[in-house]
């Protein structure tokens, strides 16, 4: 990966912590909620303050976590060994090769081959499998629901 892609790219500190929490709700609430319909979970337990103390009481969460930085931070990617535990762009900033730098990163420096990704996000899927990433058969239910996560791997 070139110096000027992983230019903005760097390791989370504790003080991104509110807008690691913002990203992830809006991309739950945009892209999820759809698919679950909880109005409790998505406008209630899920909550930027809820997220921020999760964040400042784990410090593993933004050990783990890298995040797109040009100024402003746009997006984050949290890897734990080799699995790619989250991504997520700030949905204004969609569609910009954030995500897919993000992604890069995570491949080429941390060693990233693996996620799960919801079976109906169609989107994910096609994103994740332009990068080299190639459905498995193994999924897991989500926890209360019918929906399952589907393991992706590297080819």
């Amino acid at each position: 990966m070139t110096d000027n892609a992983l230019k903005n790219i760097r390791k989370a500190e504790i003080g991104d912590a509110f807008r690691l929490a913002e990203i992830e709700v809006f991309n739950y609430r945009l892209n999820f909620y759809p698919i679950f319909k909880t109005d409790g979970y998505f406008f209630g337990e899920l909550s930027v303050p809820v997220l921020i103390g999760e964040y400042e009481k784990d410090g593993a969460l933004t050990e783990r976590s890298f995040v797109y930085d040009d100024g402003i931070v746009k997006g984050f990617i949290r890897v734990r060994d080799r699995h790619i535990e989250k991504l997520f762009v700030e949905p204004v900033f969609q569609r910009k090769g954030i995500g897919e730098r993000l992604l890069l990163f995570a491949v080429s420096e941390l060693g990233a081959n693996e996620l799960l990704v919801l079976e109906k996000n169609e989107k994910a899927i096609r994103f994740y499998e332009r990068h080299g990433f190639c459905l498995t058969s193994e999924k897991q239910r989500v926890d209360d629901t019918e929906e399952n996560l589907v393991l992706m791997k590297r080819a």
